[in-house]
């Protein structure tokens, strides 16, 4: 399969497949990486279509630099990024997952895409970071007093970030949207997928022993054939 690894606006992507007027822009999760699309791509692009991957701040190659994985540093990059995809090809649709699907839906609003695939999404970011206030016994009275608070479970709260989503709720998504949730999913609550979905008619599977992190052999197995199952509208 072809691949092709360059930069947009410095931001490192890579692009598989045989030229196409259609694209998925695939987004990864929290500690993921562009590379990721490959299985997808691989599903993808004898259909058709071209999917370029992009890693966003802290991740595969931006580990270690200066831009932090938070809304203020991604969405303009995602802009700049979904500006250079529609100058390129006529058709995008979009596949996500977890922060990228909310990242996602923030910079693809006003200009949704043709179709998207959701991977156990974060659909409500102020929802999460009030159960991780809980979860690490810091009240919003502690987090403004201190602007950041280091966790035992690995993340930092921060008062900006929990303003920003406080400010920034998913209110419109009008791409025809599939999503696929682990019922054993801790980070997005079974009512809230089930909520979205019906908000937004989007087309909601659940696997019942699935995790938030799609990766055991019968969890990549039941991402594959969702994936086909999706996609079979659109041989060309």
């Amino acid at each position: 399969m072809r691949e092709e690894t360059f930069y947009i606006n410095r931001i490192p992507a890579v692009l598989y497949g045989a030229p196409s007027d259609r694209v998925w822009l695939f987004l990864h999760g929290k500690c993921g990486c562009k590379e990721e699309g490959l299985d997808f791509a691989e599903l993808l692009c004898p259909k058709g279509w071209q999917v370029l991957s992009i890693d966003m701040p802290e991740h595969g190659e931006r580990q270690g630099g200066p831009e932090k994985l938070v809304p203020w540093q991604v969405l303009p990059e995602l802009e700049a990024v979904i500006s250079y995809v529609r100058n390129r090809w006529g058709q995008v649709s979009l596949r996500a997952n977890s922060i990228g699907a909310w990242f996602a839906m923030q910079a693809f609003a006003k200009t949704p895409p043709l179709r998207s695939l959701l991977v156990s999404p974060i659909l409500d970011m102020a929802e999460l970071i009030r159960s991780m206030m809980g979860w690490a016994g810091v009240t919003e009275a502690d987090l403004e007093a201190r602007g950041e608070i280091p966790t035992a479970f690995g993340e930092t709260l921060s008062w900006r970030y929990w303003q920003y989503a406080l400010d920034h709720p998913i209110i419109r998504w009008d791409s025809p949207t599939a999503i696929l949730y682990g019922g054993t999913d801790n980070l997005t609550p079974r009512s809230t997928a089930e909520t979205f979905a019906a908000r937004f008619h989007a087309n909601l599977t659940v696997m019942e022993d699935g995790e938030h992190w799609f990766h055991t052999p019968e969890q990549l197995d039941v991402l594959c054939r969702w994936t086909l199952t999706n996609l079979e509208e659109d041989n060309p």
